[in-house]
């Protein structure tokens, strides 16, 4: 891979979870931490993120276009949604939070009597011609490029539903099983969400271990399962599990 394509990637990566890692960021790339290193530091000089210390800050430039994001992990990110969508019952009702993991999720549930409710203007246009799915779309303000509902109307609207699962995103879990997420103008939605739903599950694939955030969304007590793969931190994982999460393995 080139220096320029691995800097783009890099940069990628911290617009999708907010911040990185130097280890995390090596790990996924398949180089040295020196190499990780260097590269932050030229795109620090650069304007394309904020070098802290272990790591860097995505700057604040507009979202991720959702399709690089959708890139990013897609392996994972459909074993995870395939697992997520395999514990709902037909005749059930699903809430899908923003993200590309979620998007999955609906791409499992196509053909099958559900209810499905979203502020994920991606997940409307993948089920909106699914005759089988009672489609409900919440209101709010559109964020184009992530393709997303939030606001003041999205929060009143989760306000008068409730549903039997909801599937929710994350920039990261906090090593105390702590939910984060980088993207302040998402947070009091998704925690909308999380009061809307009989069962909240969390989708998070290995590298949201401990993950990035600056808000939390939410504590481990307030979720009832952890949809992820066998990498996640197993420190984290005792932590969700003593908190009473259920976490099962994709």
């Amino acid at each position: 891979m080139l220096p320029k394509q691995r800097q783009d990637q890099i940069v990628r990566a911290l617009r999708a979870d907010g911040a990185g890692g130097v280890k995390v960021l090596a790990a996924q790339l398949g180089v040295s931490e020196a190499t990780i290193r260097r590269d932050l530091e030229q795109l620090h000089e650069q304007g394309r993120l904020t070098r802290v210390y272990g790591g860097a800050l995505a700057v604040d430039g507009g979202d991720e276009p959702f399709a690089d994001v959708s890139a990013i992990h897609a392996a994972e990110k459909d074993q995870i949604a395939r697992r997520a969508a395999a514990l709902v019952s037909d005749g059930q009702s699903v809430l899908l939070d923003i993200g590309t993991t979620a998007l999955r999720v609906a791409q499992h549930l196509h053909g099958r009597s559900l209810t499905v409710v979203t502020s994920n203007l991606a997940v409307l246009e993948e089920l909106q011609n699914d005759e089988q799915i009672e489609l409900i779309i919440l209101g709010g303000f559109v964020r184009r490029t992530y393709r997303s509902l939030v606001g003041y109307l999205t929060e009143e609207s989760l306000r008068q539903i409730h549903v039997d699962w909801l599937f929710l995103g994350t920039s990261g879990v906090r090593p105390d099983g702590r939910v984060m997420d980088s993207t302040m103008i998402e947070v009091p939605v998704k925690r909308a969400m999380i009061n809307a739903a009989d069962r909240v599950v969390l989708l998070a694939d290995a590298t949201k271990f401990p993950g990035h955030g600056v808000a939390k969304v939410c504590e481990p007590a307030e979720l009832s399962m952890v949809v992820t793969e066998s990498g996640a931190d197993e420190a984290t994982r005792a932590n969700l599990l003593e908190a009473g999460v259920q976490v099962v393995l994709a």
